[in-house]
């Protein structure tokens, strides 16, 4: 509770104090119902905004797509309360509404509709981009990288949310960070892990920079829509996957077909959730209608949290009772996948400039840390 009061404080004083306080994809296309849009308030369809302007008394209303089906636990709970709240807190001068993924483009296409101002707005992770920019998955989560409050003293006390916005930019996109949730699991297999010889080989699905240190294992990853991961899994094009944390992995139903699940998530100890608007309809607002959005969003770092933290426990018992076996990495496991993971930040920072000025940048906010971080905790 400390720690979660901590990170309250923190994004309250780091905005300025005007901040009062998930990993799962969804199916693409669907039937109408499946597909619907979700927002504060009822009624069809809204046109786009087309930069229409904000003036006073005038309604401006977006429409955002999402790589987070709406049902899905914290994912897809935050992004409702997200389009909520924009319009409590612009008292409803602002009209977001929450459409499915593959509703109004495939899930992974999310990016370029916002650049290209084809869709006003996402909800989404970096994570996702790296296809586009090398750097976007360091916006998110790192291996063996910052917790919950380490992070958000990075984006919000040093240069880190200065960095997100400026790599957005070029695309022609304003980028917030808007909401966090704890570490993941880090895997589920169909047969338990004994040695790093059972990895080598392994079709395995598996987000960001630790899909890189698993294929340095020898495992084969890829990225899948979250859609299409329990299809995969169950017809074999995949023998074990890396999702989200317990609660929704057990939403999704791995536990059916691999039974083996492994903990901890050295590979995401944390993930920050994104809301991308296309630049022109950003411009189009109110000074006062982008403060109450920011606002928004530092709100659910809280929100978030709290979420998160309160519902793994219950799901890991729920887990057990369906018969799912819960390992927990050994050690010499751990130092396998920490050190393949230097390897594999030291290859990224050479290979694209960006992702080295980000890297270098958390690097040395986390060193001139590492004294409060290691002698101020209880451990």
């Amino acid at each position: 509770m400390k720690a979660l009061g901590w990170i309250v404080g923190l994004i309250v004083g780091a905005v300025g104090g005007i901040l009062v306080g998930i990993y799962v994809l969804a199916p693409d296309g669907g039937d109408a119902e499946a597909t619907k849009a979700v927002s504060g308030t009822t009624g069809e369809e809204e046109p786009s905004a087309e930069a229409a302007g904000a003036n006073q008394g005038t309604v401006v209303r977006w429409r955002m797509a999402s790589t987070f089906a709406s049902q899905w636990p914290i994912h897809g709970d935050l992004g409702v309360m997200l389009v909520e709240n924009i319009a409590k807190a612009t008292g409803g001068t602002v009209q977001v509404k929450y459409f499915e993924p593959g509703a109004l483009v495939p899930a992974l296409e999310l990016f370029d509709a916002v650049s290209a101002g084809s869709v006003d707005a996402g909800w989404s992770s970096p994570g996702y981009w790296a296809g586009k920019e090398a750097a976007t998955p360091l916006f998110t989560t790192v291996p063996f990288g910052p917790n919950m409050s380490e992070y958000l003293a990075w984006l919000y006390g040093s240069d880190g949310e200065e960095l997100f916005r400026e790599l957005y930019a070029k695309y022609n996109i304003m980028a917030l960070h808007c909401g966090l949730h704890p570490p993941e699991g880090s895997g589920w297999f169909r047969e338990p892990i004994e040695s790093l010889d059972d990895l080598k080989g392994l079709k395995m699905r598996f987000f960001g920079l630790g899909g890189r240190v698993m294929e340095k294992l020898g495992v084969s990853t890829q990225m899948l829509a979250g859609g299409d991961v329990y299809p995969a899994l169950e017809l074999g094009t995949i023998d074990a996957l890396e999702s989200s944390m317990p609660v929704s992995d057990l939403a999704q139903g791995f536990y059916q077909i691999a039974k083996h699940y492994y903990l901890p998530g050295w590979h995401q100890q944390t993930s920050l959730f994104e809301f991308i608007i296309n630049m022109d309809r950003w411009n189009a607002l109110t000074d006062t209608q982008r403060f109450q959005i920011e606002m928004v969003c530092g709100n659910h770092f809280k929100e978030g949290a709290a979420m998160g933290e309160t519902m793994q426990a219950a799901a890991i018992a729920e887990l057990l009772a369906k018969g799912t076996q819960i390992h927990e990495w050994p050690p010499e496991f751990i130092e396998v996948f920490r050190q393949a993971t230097a390897e594999v930040m030291e290859e990224e920072a050479a290979r694209d400039e960006t992702f080295d000025k980000v890297w270098a940048s958390m690097k040395a906010f986390r060193e001139a840390y590492a004294p409060w971080r290691d002698m101020g905790y209880l451990k």
